[in-house]
């Protein structure tokens, strides 16, 4: 008896490091739904960095691709996924006083937001319940130059905002 319990806990150990043992994949995934189709997001917000459209887009069709049993398609699938960049700004979000007491106050950090609007669209679900239209949204704040880390901190909001789409579009708690 003591022998199993010393082994459960090492065999549930080796279980969790190791890929591929168990796997929440496909989980909440109807049968029905085999193919997809994800449209190119457009960048229509205001302020445009002239490669987030095409990084987003490949980004979202890669975790489809890696996270589901689904094959990203060019045309008409069983499902589309579409949408825009709605949004993307720097704010301030923390005011400093300044060293000298004559000049004005300045950011002491700045939030970067994105929004994107996504249309899910799954004509085979007849409640509904699966297809959705909203916007996704997540800031992150920084300090210093956002030149110098525009590129990462992008990535850091894709990914969040990616992973919000597919959690809404395909584990629905």
């Amino acid at each position: 008896m003591k022998r199993l319990l010393l082994i459960t806990p090492l065999l549930l150990s080796l279980c969790l490091i190791t890929p591929g043992c168990y796997s929440l994949k496909s989980q909440s995934i109807p049968d029905e739904l085999r193919t997809i189709y994800i449209g190119f997001f457009e960048n229509n917000a205001p302020l445009v960095v002239s490669t987030l459209s095409s990084t987003f887009t490949e980004a979202l069709k890669a975790r489809v691709r890696t996270t589901t049993r689904l094959s990203v398609v060019n045309g008409e699938g069983d499902a589309s996924m579409t949408g825009a960049i709605t949004d993307y700004r720097s704010a301030p979000v923390s005011i400093q006083a300044p060293g000298n007491t004559n000049a004005p106050p300045i950011a002491g950090a700045q939030a970067l937001t994105l929004t994107v609007r996504v249309k899910f669209d799954f004509p085979a679900d007849k409640t509904k319940t699966l297809s959705f239209d909203q916007n996704f949204s997540k800031s992150i704040n920084y300090s210093g130059n956002l030149a110098s880390q525009q590129e990462q901190l992008l990535q850091t909001l894709s990914n969040q905002i990616i992973d919000d789409i597919f959690n809404k579009a395909f584990n629905n708690w």
